[in-house]
């Protein structure tokens, strides 16, 4: 597993590192987790079976976010809704963060590129996201 982070007993984050993946298929999140991440570690000429994913009605009621850090380096740190701090990893080249709670603001500290993922429907900033100032001067 990766390094869990945890604020009076609720899970914040994971962050996961890219050269520790298990063999074969491993998920990440717990299944009542509303993002869902696993890794694939196989080796050439492997075959998974042809599937589909099945139609039925899902209920969501929080964004969780995935950031995965493809070159560069960012700083990711993470707060309470009040804006308490939890607190701050920097997530390198071949790591990403699973965010699952809390509030989550990024410093980008060197030049980056990075992957978002999270779950949808997306229904545009001002009923999706509430931003708050964690930076009280």
């Amino acid at each position: 597993m990766g390094n869990e982070v945890f604020f009076e007993d609720r899970h914040f984050a994971t962050i996961h590192n890219f050269n520790e993946m298990e063999e074969g298929l491993s998920f990440l999140t717990n299944d009542d987790s509303f993002i869902q991440v696993g890794t694939w570690n196989y080796e050439k000429n492997k075959i998974l079976d042809a599937h589909y994913h099945n139609y039925f009605e899902r209920n969501s009621y929080r964004t969780q976010e995935v950031v995965i850090v493809l070159k560069g380096k960012i700083k990711c740190n993470l707060f309470t809704e009040e804006g308490l701090e939890v607190h701050s990893e920097v997530i390198n080249e071949g790591q990403m963060i699973i965010q699952y709670e809390g509030v989550h603001e990024y410093e980008i500290l060197e030049n980056t590129k990075v992957i978002e993922v999270k779950n949808g429907p997306y229904f545009g900033p001002d009923k999706d996201r509430t931003r708050i100032n964690v930076r009280k001067n």
